[in-house]
């Protein structure tokens, strides 16, 4: 992020344009952000409605999620190396046309396999548009006033955690001229074309610099990588573990293998071969990986026992989630002013709120099973959400803390990018654990939240490995 900041700042150079424009530019840059943020929750709620529409079972419901996330955090440090390359405003514009149109596939889908890859290249032409808004609004805004438009981020994303799964619900349950879940993916072309149209008459043209280099091979097989351990955990778990799953999940080892040796051997790798020799860092890395992984389960999963375990409708287990959600959003803005002061301190912090929240939930879950009321499931989500929160605001802030300036930009683009893969990853296997646990879905939830437990657990074995402290100048 650091680096990002640098970049964004130098651009700032040239005249700024009148503040109504900035506004406008800094509008449409939050706009794709929270199209993104959006289209990454919804099919959490909407999951089980579209399995029942079209067909395709539990392998659908944990594509729905994986596929986007996948494609999002495969190609985006590749994406914003492709816009230093050939122009932000190119590759922006580009990239909300092609988020446009892949969102009309999905509303108008026809079978599962059509909806998972019009997800897939949403994720991948979202990746286009996300990592060119903080060096367009530094293209913008003059520097004494950057600030100002970096702050208006953190509310406007934290509303859209919260209203993104409410409206997939109310979406879904209104039908809308008899559409059912498809309006939610419909109305991107409304926000979608609006935010393009504004875009492409205000973005300020730049030419990027032909000399930065782009490692398509390494992308490519981290993505092949994915794809197949995917791919074999989902359809393993989906129809039994036959030779097909077994040769993908196989496939998918032999090609991250390769991308980890092409990481140590390209000239210009994704990831820089210093970072993978800073303890801190690697430790940092392995620890918001496997948390995010574990969360990313977890809210499949509540989600998925709301609907199926007590029978609430979409827009009913959207607002289930909503202790959970304000929970985050309360705890990232108190974090802003506490990671400088507790470093590390705060992360432990986190992962021990969030494991007396799961726990918490684990026994309600268990001593009183699909007879949970609703008013009973707030505490223990609200904690959830807390301890979440204060790790999504201080993980990565912590595990940046040892590293240099010229390191900055490859490190932040690396753990953005780890963040979606954990998500897709660990949505696919904490909903496998759940759809393929006998004894119902009460005994389902509960062996669910006892991984996710563990697995946090595990966390806070690793928070001794990270910095003391945040990098100062990347908080």
């Amino acid at each position: 992020m650091t680096q990002i900041l640098h970049d964004a700042n130098d651009d700032a150079k040239e005249e700024p344009l009148p503040a109504r424009t900035r506004w406008a530019v800094l509008g449409v840059v939050l706009a794709a952000d929270v199209l993104d943020l959006l289209d990454s929750t919804i099919t959490n709620i909407a999951a089980p409605t579209i399995a029942a529409d079209l067909g395709g079972g539990t392998a659908l419901v944990q594509w729905l999620g994986a596929s986007y996330a996948l494609a999002l955090g495969v190609l985006l440090v590749l994406g914003g190396r492709l816009g230093d390359r050939h122009g932000r405003r190119r590759l922006f514009l580009a990239g909300l046309g092609g988020f446009t149109a892949a969102s009309l596939v999905c509303g108008l889908a026809w079978n599962p396999q059509t909806l998972v890859v019009a997800r897939l290249f949403q994720g991948a032409f979202g990746a286009l548009v996300i990592p060119q808004g903080f060096g367009i609004l530094g293209a913008t805004w003059p520097r004494e006033q950057i600030r100002k438009a970096y702050s208006c981020f953190g509310p406007v994303m934290g509303l859209s955690a919260v209203g993104g799964p409410v409206l997939a619900g109310f979406l879904v349950d209104a039908d809308l001229a008899g559409l059912g879940w498809r309006p939610m993916f419909l109305i991107n072309l409304v926000l979608g074309g609006a935010a393009l149209l504004v875009a492409a008459r205000l973005l300020p043209r730049d030419t990027g610099d032909r000399a930065v280099t782009v490692d398509g091979p390494g992308s490519a097989l981290l993505g092949g990588a994915m794809l197949g351990l995917l791919g074999g955990l989902i359809q393993g778990s989906a129809h039994g573990w036959t030779a097909v799953p077994a040769l993908l999940a196989a496939a998918g080892l032999v090609l991250f293998a390769l991308f980890c040796h092409r990481q140590r051997t390209a000239e210009n790798p994704l990831i820089r071969p210093s970072l993978l020799r800073n303890r801190g860092f690697t430790s940092g890395l392995a620890l918001g990986t496997v948390f995010f992984a574990a969360v990313a389960g977890l809210l499949y999963v509540v989600s998925l026992f709301l609907q199926q375990g007590l029978g609430r409708s979409p827009s009913g287990a959207a607002l289930g989630l909503m202790p959970l959600s304000a929970g985050i959003v309360i705890a990232s803005i108190a974090c802003y002013r506490l990671i400088g002061r507790l470093g590390r301190r705060l992360v432990l912090g986190g992962l021990l709120i969030t494991l007396a929240g799961t726990a918490y939930l684990l026994t309600l879950v268990a001593l009183r099973g699909t007879d949970t009321g609703a008013w009973s499931l707030v505490p223990p989500l609200l904690v959830i959400g807390l301890g979440m929160g204060t790790c999504f605001g201080s993980v990565y802030d912590v595990t940046l803390g040892d590293i240099t300036d010229a390191e900055a930009g490859s490190a932040g683009g690396s753990l953005g990018a780890a963040q979606q893969l954990a998500g897709a990853v660990g949505a696919a296997a904490v909903t496998t654990v759940y759809f393929h646990t006998a004894g119902g879905e009460t005994h389902a939830m509960t062996v669910s939240l006892t991984v996710v437990a563990a697995v946090t657990l595990l966390c806070c074995s690793l928070v001794g490995l990270l910095p003391r402290r945040a990098r100062e100048e990347h908080h």
